[in-house]
C-alpha cells in the first residue's frame, strides 16, 4: 500500500510541474507579439489624386488622296477627253465567182394549194363548215368539196330522191362528186361500196366514202367523209346533215370505209 501512495504522489507531482511550464510558454510567446504590433508601422495610404494621366497624341489627318479615288477621276477625265468612235458596217459577204449559191426556195402554204384559206381570208362557208365539224378553218376540206355538198345541206330526206324536194343518201353523194369530182358514181350505195376500194378509218380523207347497215340487210346507207371523224349524208330523220362516226347509232351500224381512186377536184381556188 506504501508503494502505490509513493507512485500517486510522483504523477501527481509531474502533473503539477507540467501545468506550471505551459503557463509560462504561453505568457513568454505572447509578449513578442504585443511588441511586434506595437513596433509595426501603419501602411501609408495612396490617394488617387496621385494618379496621371497622360492625354494621347492627337491622330495625325492623312492628307495624301485617296489612290482609288485618283484612279476614278483619272479614268472619268480619259474618257471624257477621248473622241468617240465612229461605227463602221461590216461589209455584206460576197460569194467567190466559183462558188453557186442556192435560190430560196419560196413557202407554198398547203391551205392556199388545196382551196382552204387561212383565217383572214376565210369566207362565210368557212367558218360555217367550221363549226359543224368541230375544227379550225385551217384544217378544212377544199373549199369546191365545201360548196358541192353545202348545195344540198338542209334539204329533206326522200327514198330515191335526186332534187332539192327530197333527196337519199345515194343521191347525195352521186350528186357531190358529179360537182367536187366530176365522176359519176352508181345510183345505189351497195354498188358504191364495191366499186371504192376498201380503207382502214386511220386512212380516212376528205372525199371518202363511208358505209353503213342500217336495215340489217348490208351495205343501205352512205355519206362523204369531211374530217375531224364528221361525216356529211341524207339522214332519214334530219335531211342532209353532219355527223359523228362515233355516235353510238352509227358506230354500231358501220360497215367500212371506201376510196374511189384517181378522182380530182373539178376546180380549186
Amino acid at each position: 500500500m506504501v508503494k502505490q501512495l509513493f507512485t500517486f504522489l510522483i504523477v501527481l507531482s509531474f502533473l503539477s510541474s507540467c501545468t506550471a511550464l505551459k503557463q509560462m510558454n504561453f505568457a513568454a510567446n505572447k509578449q513578442p507579439v504585443n511588441n511586434m504590433a506595437e513596433n509595426t508601422p501603419p501602411a501609408k495610404s495612396k490617394f488617387i489624386e496621385e494618379i496621371t494621366i497622360t492625354p494621347q497624341a492627337e491622330s495625325v489627318k492623312n492628307d495624301s488622296p485617296d489612290i482609288w479615288e485618283t484612279a476614278k477621276t483619272k479614268k472619268a477625265a480619259n474618257a471624257d477627253s477621248k473622241p468617240a468612235s465612229k461605227y463602221v458596217a461590216p461589209a455584206p459577204y460576197e460569194a467567190p465567182a466559183n462558188e453557186t449559191v442556192p435560190a430560196a426556195t419560196p413557202v407554198v402554204n398547203p391551205l392556199t394549194t388545196r382551196g382552204t384559206p387561212a383565217v383572214e381570208s376565210a369566207s362565210s362557208i368557212h367558218f360555217k363548215y367550221a363549226l359543224l365539224m368541230d375544227t379550225e378553218v385551217e384544217s378544212l376540206p377544199s373549199k369546191t368539196l365545201l360548196e358541192a355538198v353545202d348545195e344540198w345541206y338542209g334539204v329533206r330526206y326522200r327514198v330515191g330522191g335526186t332534187t332539192k324536194s327530197g333527196m337519199d343518201c345515194s343521191g347525195f353523194t352521186v350528186a357531190v362528186y358529179a360537182a367536187a369530182y366530176g365522176m359519176t358514181l352508181p345510183r345505189v350505195s351497195r354498188d358504191q361500196y364495191h366499186l371504192s376500194r376498201k380503207i382502214s378509218t386511220t386512212e380516212l380523207k376528205e372525199g371518202d366514202l363511208v358505209f353503213f347497215n342500217t336495215n340489217g340487210r348490208g351495205v343501205s346507207h352512205v355519206g362523204v367523209y369531211l374530217g375531224n371523224n364528221k361525216f356529211i349524208h341524207a339522214s332519214v330523220s334530219r335531211g342532209v346533215m353532219v355527223s359523228d362516226l362515233f355516235e353510238t347509232y352509227y358506230l354500231r351500224r358501220f360497215v367500212g370505209a371506201g376510196r374511189i381512186d384517181d378522182k380530182q377536184l373539178v376546180s380549186a381556188e
